[in-house]
């Protein structure tokens, strides 16, 4: 067993004293290392050295963190802190830098990609080779290759040369000379008057390469200023052609600094304006309420039946631009809603032959809540949901365009940035209002773009559609978060604490500490802070009205939402001219004879009108529903294919001359009928255009009332989000976890005792202990009499193997029960499927 106080010799010993608080750290912020969970120590350090999840934790680090793991990458290796610092902070020092640098060394041996004392640092191999330059991958820093890897294929004699050249004493070897010169380039005086005495020329080329890509062509003939370079090792050669600036020459141009701008602390999120909070909830609140009018009223135009499915899924960008001309809105906007409606599972395809688009079971369930309820399914929904609609109308990667509701609009950063812009947010005082410039740059310096990324900022785009989205939904107000907002997210109201003057030799304000953003919450915390979001919002929102306000222009005017049997009938009777703060509605003959269409009587239309408006009933109105209801019906439309009957026969015969007719194809049977070729619907749109008012009768003679019949999908769920690699383990998980591996470890690394001469095999390292089966008996038989503990492999009934330390209990009927120190409980095996035993060593831990 290795000494605990000697200096780990790899991550799997630096990870093996580690506490189980460290451990946690580390697999919450790399889960994917738990999927599944490795047998041991060793397997983990396996696992977190393989590139894919290497790549993955880069990937989230903040720019201090990642810029001292590429310092890292440039410097020896091992490498002390001092070395560290000094490539971050340069040799003049940064005092920010300085006191920066221990949060982001903690921050990259707490995800193991650095292990080490502070005088022996290492960063993981994996880790090296992505970040470390070479001519295929630059450095993120532009620094090159040292001078040892540059003149790797150089002959000795030139080596010789460029060493006499730079003042240097010859030696006899090219290990030695390359030594001398790279002394040379790291010794701040020495080079100062080497470079002293170039010509300006020569200065002005290592300007251009100090800095990135260290890289240059020259020809076969190099001009005077560059042969100056090149004499001196100053620039060295890396393929025919091409020239390399070495890095120790590099760094010292650079004033020994690995990166042009190293950036310790993350950008402050700047207040472009600030409200009071009374007006930010209250803005937020009607936005709410709007977003609760836009969902209901596109549901409500989808009520007999949406648009059709695409057939390779979707909505079409014909049936999307008549969305957004029913909701008045943008054709983004009207995107945005729609896929708001489908995540919330409000929304889905009926399945039938003809697949169209409909409101699901749980849309008439929603309207039944609260609005404030209603209003938190939506907002959660949103806040989880990885659907995107801000991607529509851009391309896959198979060149597709992308459409609404269709296939490929999951982004699985999106609930992550959601959740951290609104974080930010609730982050500046209460009422302000962040400018978006100052949380995009938040954002890039918590996660840089590496690599291709850089020319696809999808971080900053779903940033910049949070904040839309978010003033649009309610969460925010002006662009401030509402109370109702930050409930959302589970934070407390702000409290105000006065901040107070920090010294020259203060350490930072806590604001300024750079912190790792808070997780998201979990299912079950989620719906409690939404549930507290909606109590919140509740008494802002109006209450629903039960009367309108009735005009002699046959207008209403409803000065705020009505009640749904009040809505519901007046979208009936009368048509929408205008919405707003208040809602006008205009009755037209047409809409009279909608409401009579759907089985109301004149006299049940007075009695409604008289019932709910606070002003008299014009008399304009009582007119035109009279009127409409004394023609209603005196026309009957039946199928013969289609007929039309009357008893006043003049009527008839003033239809038979109409030319607007001809279309019909009416013909006379009696007096009375006149028989059409055109189906009953087609009949009667023709004879309303006409400026009749016929009504439908079925087979027996009886006037059809035509109520639109909601058309539902079958029970749908809401559509799950797609998850970028797994979710973050809880604490019951990485509590088991962690002892499931520390079990694992210790059976395999506890020290065993020389085995017997016999049919015994010796094992080493990893391998299962090998005993026959007489042996095996006997041993576990002597362990449950002395209460020593074993070791054991053992495979299970799929065929897996492993490593267990067990103390014996009892033995019988071919089975051992014992305690297992890798479970931590006791547990009964069949002693056929164990393949062998070992006993541990007198001094085993």
């Amino acid at each position: 067993m290795s000494d605990p106080a000697a200096p780990p010799r790899s991550l799997a010993e630096a990870l093996r004293v580690r506490d189980d608080a460290s451990l946690a750290v580390l697999l919450r912020s790399r889960p994917d290392l738990i999927t599944p969970v490795p047998t041991d120590l060793t397997q983990l350090a396996t696992r977190a050295g393989t590139r894919a999840s290497v790549v993955r934790a880069l990937e989230r680090l903040d720019r201090c963190a990642l810029q001292t793991a590429e310092a890292l990458a440039v410097a020896a290796d091992p490498a002390t802190y001092d070395e560290l610092l000094a490539l971050m902070a340069g040799d003049e020092g940064d005092p920010a830098v300085a006191r920066a640098l221990p949060h982001a060394l903690a921050t990259l041996r707490d995800q193991a990609l650095v292990w080490g004392a502070d005088d022996r640092l290492r960063l993981v191999r994996t880790a090296r080779e992505l970040l470390a330059p070479s001519p295929q991958h630059p450095s993120p820093t532009g620094l090159g290759p040292t001078v040892r890897e540059a003149t790797a294929g150089m002959s000795p004699g030139r080596i010789q040369e460029i060493v006499t050249t730079a003042g240097l004493p010859s030696t006899h070897d090219a290990v030695s000379a390359v030594s001398s010169l790279t002394a040379l380039f790291g010794d701040r005086r020495r080079m100062a008057a080497l470079l002293a005495g170039a010509p300006e020329e020569s200065r002005e080329v290592l300007s251009r390469l100090v800095w990135g890509p260290p890289y240059g062509q020259v020809t076969a003939d190099p001009a005077p200023r560059l042969r100056w370079l090149l004499d001196r090792g100053l620039l060295l050669p890396t393929a025919p052609g091409t020239v390399v600036l070495p890095r120790e020459v590099a760094l010292h141009l650079r004033a020994g600094r690995a990166h042009r701008t190293t950036e310790p602390l993350p950008p402050p999120v700047e207040a472009s304006a600030t409200h009071r909070p009374q007006v930010v909830d209250a803005t937020a609140a009607g936005q709410a309420y709007t977003a609760l009018a836009t969902v209901e009223e596109l549901l409500k135009d989808w009520d007999e039946g949406g648009p059709t499915v695409l057939r390779a899924g979707g909505l079409s960008v014909r049936d999307l631009k008549r969305t957004a001309v029913a909701l008045d809105v943008s054709e983004p906007l009207a995107a945005f809603w729609v896929e708001l409606a489908y995540a919330s599972g409000l929304l889905a395809s009926d399945g039938e032959a003809d697949e169209r688009y409909a409101a699901t079971p749980a849309y008439d369930e929603w309207l039944e809540q609260p609005a404030a309820q209603r209003w938190a399914l939506l907002a959660e929904t949103w806040l989880t949901a990885t659907r995107t609609s801000g991607v529509i109308g851009g391309r896959d990667a198979k060149d597709r365009t992308l459409s609404a509701l269709g296939p490929g609009l999951d982004r699985s950063a999106a609930p992550e940035v959601r959740h951290r812009v609104l974080t930010l947010l609730a982050g500046l005082p209460e009422g302000a209002s962040p400018s978006a410039e100052s949380v995009l740059a938040r954002l890039r310096w918590e996660r840089p773009l590496r690599g291709p990324q850089r020319d696809d900022d999808l971080r900053g785009r779903l940033a910049q559609w949070t904040l839309g989205e978010a003033e649009m939904l309610g969460i925010t107000g002006r662009g401030a978060l509402s109370a109702h907002g930050r409930a959302l997210l589970g934070m407390p109201l702000p409290e105000p604490v006065p901040e107070e003057p920090a010294g020259p030799g203060d350490k930072l304000p806590v604001h300024h500490r750079p912190a790792p953003p808070p997780e998201p919450l979990s299912p079950a915390e989620q719906a409690t802070a939404s549930a507290t979001a909606a109590r919140l919002l509740a008494p802002l929102l109006p209450e629903p009205l039960d009367h309108v306000l009735l005009q002699a222009d046959l207008t209403a005017v409803a000065p705020g939402p009505l009640q749904r049997p009040l809505a519901a009938m007046l979208d009936v009777l009368a048509d929408v001219e205008s919405k707003g703060g208040a809602t006008v509605y205009r009755f037209t003959p047409g809409s009279v004879r909608r409401a009579l269409d759907a089985g109301r009587s004149a006299s049940d239309l007075h009695a409604f009108l008289a019932e709910h408006a606070r002003t008299p009933v014009p008399q304009p109105l009582a007119y035109l529903i009279d009127d409409v209801a004394r023609r209603h019906g005196h026309l009957r439309v039946g199928a013969a294919s289609a007929y039309v009957r009357c008893d006043d026969d003049a009527v008839l015969n003033e239809i038979l001359a109409d030319k607007r007719a001809a279309g019909l194809r009416l013909r006379r049977l009696a007096p009375t009928v006149l028989a059409a070729q055109a189906d009953p619907a087609a009949l009667l749109e023709g004879l309303r255009a006409m400026g009749f008012a016929p009504a439908a009768e079925s087979a027996e003679g009886d006037v059809l009332i035509t109520r639109a019949d909601a058309h539902r999908t079958p029970p749908r769920t809401a559509p799950e989000p797609v998850r970028d690699g797994p979710p973050t383990p809880d604490a019951t998980l990485l509590a088991a976890a962690i002892r499931a591996i520390r079990a694992g470890d210790l059976a395999s690394t506890t020290p065993r005792k020389p085995a017997a001469t016999g049919d015994s095999v010796a094992v080493t390292g990893g391998e299962l202990p090998r005993t026959t089966s007489a042996e095996t008996l006997a041993t576990m038989q002597a362990a449950v009499l002395t209460g020593e503990a074993l070791w054991i492999g053992y495979v299970n009934a799929e065929g897996a193997a492993s490593q267990r330390v067990i103390a014996p209990v009892r033995v019988e009927g071919g089975f051992v029960t014992a305690y297992d120190h890798t479970a931590d409980e006791v547990r009964t095996y069949p002693l056929h499927r164990i393949t062998g035993v070992a006993e541990l060593a007198d001094d085993a831990g």
